[in-house]
């Protein structure tokens, strides 16, 4: 017998009450079915605002109460009545720590736990109306253990899954994203967007068949739609590809999602709430034997850090150090160039300054040199690699090769239009679409 179906549900797919009912839509049909669910949209934005601002706070429990009862009438007098009771409640009582006490974090993440737990509660009673066996759980009820305290980057699997209460996941639970219990047993969150990791951590931990993202895009697109370019979404990726893309520039996705599914090999699917055909989605799993180019992620206005030493060794031994303080600082460098005394590191344009210090605090004179941007070709294979040089050796655009791996290339690039190299690379996936297409 497979495992359950994990439907995760952001806030883009709970801005009214008719999306309930297209939730009950979706998930009819399945056997196992767990909810994993985001604050109402909008609701977290509001508990930030509260948590900073006491003349916002005055009136913020009462039209909360309103706002979830017009998505679920009657919820205040259905049997998790008492549930809803407390929630505004102890709502109530964070808001009044934080006006005492404004860096009570404790208080602070009670807060902005409330949005999920109403939101579960909202869900799981409109769902019992549409004939569903559905109550709401607070991750932390479940044993969902984080990896820190108050705030955290990732859910621990290994400790979740000695604390996991199996016995609560009957009929169809409606597990509330983004928090658990931290390492001090407080409540702990995640970083925002963290309810999409939620999702695929309770996927590992109860070996689910596969996690279906409902958003409101119908999958990962070719290239970012804020670069302007009318891009399809993209069929398959696998889970490196999705991690690389994820890294650079797609909003859908945050790397941690998808960690969580690469060792049980679970599938993961991106799918528009209200276009939920099997052609329109994009699907996450293992590595396929056909590779492809099929993406391109992009970072704009990087900054390359040049530096050298004429004794190779004592090079060597300055750049494993000056590798250790960008980590310890928190500073990402998206590529590395180094070779026989000479290294140039790639940072993006906000992390110059900071970079900059860290080569100052080694006594070292760093050039620097800015591009364009910052290209990772998805699914790149060596015969792209030709046909890119190709495309660009007439062009304006100036291309620097930084390494590649079975996922992606990453490649520098100078110029002036970065849109119009994006596009011409578009047009280079199409005619390959085509071409395969045919070949097939």
């Amino acid at each position: 017998m497979s495992g359950p179906i994990i439907h995760k549900f952001g806030g883009s797919c709970l801005r009214e009450p008719d999306d309930i009912e297209k939730i009950a839509e979706v998930i009819r049909g399945d056997e196992q079915v767990i909810l994993v669910v985001s604050a109402l949209w909008g609701t977290t934005d509001r508990l930030y605002r509260a948590a900073k601002d006491p003349r916002y706070a005055s009136r913020l429990v009462q039209d909360l109460s309103k706002q979830h009862l017009r998505f679920a009438p009657g919820l205040d007098s259905s049997k998790n009545a008492h549930l809803f009771s407390m929630v505004l409640h102890n709502l109530k009582d964070a808001l009044r720590s934080l006006a005492q006490h404004p860096d009570d974090q404790s208080a602070l993440n009670n807060l902005l736990a409330s949005g999920e737990r109403l939101s579960a509660l909202v869900v799981a009673h409109r769902l019992q109306e549409y004939g569903y066996d559905a109550y709401p759980l607070g991750a932390e009820d479940i044993g969902i253990t984080l990896d820190g305290n108050y705030q955290a980057n990732h859910v621990d699997l290994q400790a979740s899954s000695i604390k996991l209460d199996r016995q609560t996941l009957r009929g169809t639970p409606v597990i509330t994203g983004w928090f658990g219990e931290g390492q001090n047993k407080e409540i702990a969150i995640l970083s925002r967007g963290g309810s999409d990791h939620s999702a695929t951590a309770i996927a590992n931990l109860i070996e689910a068949e596969r996690v279906i993202l409902w958003k409101d895009v119908p999958g990962i697109y070719t290239l970012n739609p804020r670069w302007g370019i009318r891009t399809e979404t993209i069929p398959y990726l696998n889970y490196q590809e999705a991690i690389e893309l994820s890294l650079m520039d797609t909003p859908v996705l945050h790397p941690s999602t998808i960690e969580p599914l690469i060792e049980p090999n679970i599938r993961l699917e991106v799918r528009h709430l209200y276009h939920s055909n099997d052609e329109d989605k994009t699907v996450i799993g293992p590595e396929l034997q056909t590779k492809q180019l099929k993406a391109v992620g992009c970072l704009p206005n990087v900054i390359s850090l040049g530096f050298s030493h004429h004794h190779v060794d004592s090079h060597q031994r300055e750049l494993v150090k000056i590798l250790g303080e960008l980590a310890q600082n928190e500073v990402h460098w998206w590529g590395l160039e180094s070779r026989l005394g000479d290294s140039r590191l790639i940072v993006s344009q906000h992390d110059m300054h900071r970079a900059s210090s860290i080569f100052e605090r080694f006594n070292i004179d760093a050039n620097h040199h800015q591009h364009l941007g910052l290209l990772s070709l998805i699914g790149c294979t060596e015969s792209d690699v030709d046909a890119i040089n190709t495309l660009f050796e007439s062009t304006e655009f100036e291309l620097t090769w930084l390494h590649q791996t079975t996922s992606a290339a990453r490649v520098a690039i100078d110029g002036e239009d970065l849109g119009q190299a994006l596009q011409l690379l578009y047009k280079l996936i199409q005619e390959k679409n085509r071409t395969a297409v045919k070949q097939s």
